[in-house]
């Protein structure tokens, strides 16, 4: 199965010059912490923005070409969604905004750090999803450098 796992702010921001708009030392951990032990999926731009390969976790990055360093290269994005939707593993989506767009009908789960901020100038957003087709819990809520956040697993019904 597909989970989404991001952080978004008030109006779903995602990024800005090809980073993350939020930076928060908690999400990162519960980044690390849900995905650790699973396969991730990430588009090219994605990869290009880690520091490196994640650790403890098997990295799939979607691209025309091969990517040096990731475990798999998916070259037809359709075929590995239709390959993959079924299964009972759960397999991360990471991003970008794009990559999120197009698991967005496949994915069970939903994991989002809710921020409570906006970032005027981001250029990449989560898309649009209607939360009345899920099941909503809030595993933590926290703050810190006067951004307050939520944890959110979205389960769809």
């Amino acid at each position: 199965m597909f989970s989404i796992i991001a952080a978004i702010g008030k109006n779903k921001e995602l990024g800005k010059n090809g980073d993350l708009v939020f930076h928060i030392k908690e999400d990162m951990k519960y980044f690390r912490d849900t995905t650790k032990g699973h396969k991730i999926i990430m588009g090219h731009k994605t990869w290009d923005s880690l520091p490196g390969k994640l650790p403890n976790r098997e990295n799939i990055v979607i691209s025309r070409n091969p990517v040096e360093g990731a475990d798999l290269t998916v070259t037809n994005l359709s075929e590995y969604i239709e390959q993959n939707k079924d299964t009972a593993e759960e397999i991360f989506v990471i991003g970008g905004g794009m990559v999120y767009f197009e698991f967005m009908n496949y994915a069970k789960n939903l994991y989002l750090t809710e921020i409570d901020a906006t970032i005027s100038d981001a250029d990449t957003f989560f898309p649009e999803f209607d939360k009345t087709k899920y099941h909503k819990t809030i595993i933590k809520k926290g703050s810190e450098d006067d951004l307050t956040y939520t944890f959110v697993k979205y389960v769809k019904i």
